[in-house]
């Protein structure tokens, strides 16, 4: 089955294409600089004073340029991979728009890779520069440093951390990143042309960047975007979900995500938008009452916890306000749910909607931040019924959406006109959807990647002959074009904070200890990963199960598993259920594998007991 393109969407497509025809992110950069050059771009975290940093166009324009050419003159050449690891910070976006201007492919690396998988991404990415933020970064590279003949130059944003030398750099030069700017500053002064001769040659179909993905087996994906892939997701998102010209937006995932780096790296230079960085996932609901956003995108975590803390301030007020509030709730969540099955508002109900958003609503999400928002999306994992249900009713329509690094971000989205609860909306304008074998959503268009990056440093298309893109997913398409996503056909865990996790690679580590006959990684929809053990019968026996020597053996055996992953990919509680499993038992099948299903449906009271109380260092993961 496909999904059809309807005439106007068909020209709809043809003129976004028309829009952005000839650009790139550095020709809009200038555009920017030119003709808005005092307008703000990018607006630091407050430090611990309050204080803020902020670059307009032209300063940003200004400070890329000069890392770019500091860049250049450390060598880094056209369609080289350079790696970055930092925060959200001024610097980062500097360091990855003077990448581009250097025609090189820059890539952000999670903060919470283990140094096992920094060493796979910067030995398969090659990269002969990295930039890193300071001393943390650098003591989770200098183990891996030996093994990397590709790498020349470390740059390190915090200057205090960078002298690192002798046996400690192995081999590699560690240098500042202002020595870098000044480098830069210094080759512009002398030849300003060479740095707009250089960018000018970049073409829309060039790469402009590339994000590590989580494959099933645990090893990522470098995923190859071009210039043309990010700005026509850009331009099209804008047009069918409306904001206003020169918005404030926040970004506070990190740089890694396609979701980011879409929203405030690419969407911003084209919508001319002022970023605003926080650089803690933790403190975006004190960002959104600085910031006021006109657009804000969550993972469901982040709706999740803005819907609990309205909900418990409206559990905490007197019995006279929290009456209000659930009146005004309820009258306007009957109304958004009347809009979305496309049935009349009574003129009674418009009216009794209009003043409870005057006296209750409107006010409360102004406390929140929320009162300039015109666009909330949710995406990157899936957001539960409820939590839609509560933000309509708080008048927050939050419209979910749907895709992944490979198609540039939203490849279907719900729209103020079409927001169909439980559905990831419809195909945006120029993307076509087919379901095919088993139920496997199958996509293209202008925003497939344009490969995934090989060992050889060639990038290699994973589209059919016709273009299409086997995503991974599983879903169906109603007969107005909205998709559901039903299951995932690949073995993926997503996180409540939008992170994908192989399973498999969790659970290789846990059962690499003799003491774990089978482990399973659960996580799916959840906070944080936890686990369930069963031991192996010729190391504990069924009366040893439970002993403190078992327990001690499962503690080590999950403290060495955690040492090899990323901080998001640790288990963070784990429960010993009884064994064995054999296919008759129906855990497993024939060959040893993992009935999943079974396993979740069999242990959800189990599962469910290890979420009820946070894990015991207080971490969950709430960015993608």
């Amino acid at each position: 089955m496909t999904g059809s393109v309807d005439n106007a969407a068909a020209a709809a497509a043809e003129d976004f294409l028309v829009r952005i025809a000839g650009q790139t992110v550095p020709s809009l950069l200038e555009r920017n600089a030119v003709e808005f050059g005092d307008r703000a771009a990018i607006t630091s975290a407050p430090d611990a004073n309050g204080d803020t940093s902020t670059l307009t166009w032209t300063k940003l324009r200004e400070r890329a340029a000069e890392f770019s050419e500091g860049l250049v003159a450390l060598g880094l050449e056209p369609g080289d991979r350079m790696l970055t690891m930092m925060s959200s910070r001024l610097e980062h976006w500097i360091a990855d728009h003077g990448a581009q201007h250097a025609r090189a492919i820059p890539c952000t690396a999670y903060a919470t890779l283990s140094t096992e998988q920094i060493g796979f991404v910067a030995a398969h990415s090659a990269a002969p520069i990295v930039v890193l933020e300071g001393r943390h970064e650098i003591e989770r590279w200098q183990p891996i440093l030996a093994g990397l003949p590709a790498l020349r130059h470390v740059i390190v944003v915090e200057e205090a951390d960078c002298v690192v030398t002798g046996e400690d750099a192995h081999g590699k030069q560690f240098l500042p990143y202002s020595a870098v700017l000044a480098i830069g500053r210094e080759r512009l002064a002398d030849n300003p042309s060479l740095f707009e001769q250089r960018w000018k040659q970049i073409r829309p179909e060039d790469p402009v960047g590339m994000m590590y993905t989580s494959g099933t087996t645990g090893d990522p994906k470098g995923v190859v975007l071009t210039h043309l892939n990010v700005l026509y997701e850009a331009v099209v998102v804008d047009a069918i979900t409306s904001i206003e010209d020169f918005p404030d937006t926040i970004a506070y995932l990190p740089l890694a995500h396609i979701a980011e780096r879409e929203l405030s790296l690419y969407g911003s230079v084209m919508k001319t938008a002022h970023v605003h960085l926080c650089p803690d996932p933790r403190q975006v609901v004190g960002a959104l009452g600085r910031v006021h956003p006109a657009g804000l995108f969550g993972v469901p975590r982040i709706w999740e916890k803005l819907a609990a803390g309205v909900q418990g301030l409206v559990k905490g007020a007197e019995p006279a306000q929290r009456e209000a509030f659930e009146k005004a709730h309820a009258v306007t969540l009957e109304a958004a749910e009347l809009e979305a099955a496309g049935k009349q508002v009574p003129e009674e109900l418009a009216r009794a909607v209009e003043e409870a958003d005057r006296t209750v609503l409107a006010p409360t999400r102004s406390l929140l931040g929320l009162d300039r928002v015109t666009r909330a999306t949710s995406g990157a994992a899936p957001i539960s019924v409820e939590t839609l249900r509560f933000l309509h009713g708080l008048g927050v329509p939050l419209m979910e959406v749907w895709g992944m690094s490979e198609t540039s971000g939203a490849a279907t989205v719900c729209t103020p006109d079409a927001n169909r609860v439980g559905t990831v909306g419809k195909p945006i304008p120029g993307v076509e959807l087919k379901i095919g074998e088993a139920g496997e959503v199958f996509a293209r268009g202008p925003i497939m990647l344009a490969g995934y990056l090989q060992p050889d440093g060639s990038v290699l298309s994973p589209l059919d002959d016709e273009g299409w893109l086997a995503t991974g997913d599983v879903g169906t398409l109603d007969a107005d074009g909205f998709l559901t996503i039903t299951d995932r056909k690949k073995e993926l865990i997503i996180t409540s904070g939008g992170k994908n996790i192989a399973p498999t690679l969790i659970e290789s580590h846990l059962t690499a200890h003799p003491a774990i006959g089978f482990a399973v990684a659960i996580g799916d929809r959840r906070p944080y990963v936890t686990a369930l053990i069963v031991l192996d019968p010729d190391v504990f026996s069924a009366d040893a199960a439970h002993s403190a020597e078992a327990r001690a053996a499962v503690d080590r055996a999950v403290a060495t598993a955690n040492a090899k992953l990323s901080r998001v990919e640790q288990v963070k509680k784990y429960t010993i259920v009884p064994g064995p499993w054999t296919p008759d038992t129906g855990e497993v099948t024939p060959k040893l594998s993992l009935r999943r299903r079974v396993i979740a449906e069999r242990y959800a009271g189990v599962i469910d007991e290890m979420y009820l109380a946070p894990p015991a260092d207080g971490e969950e993961e709430i960015h993608a």
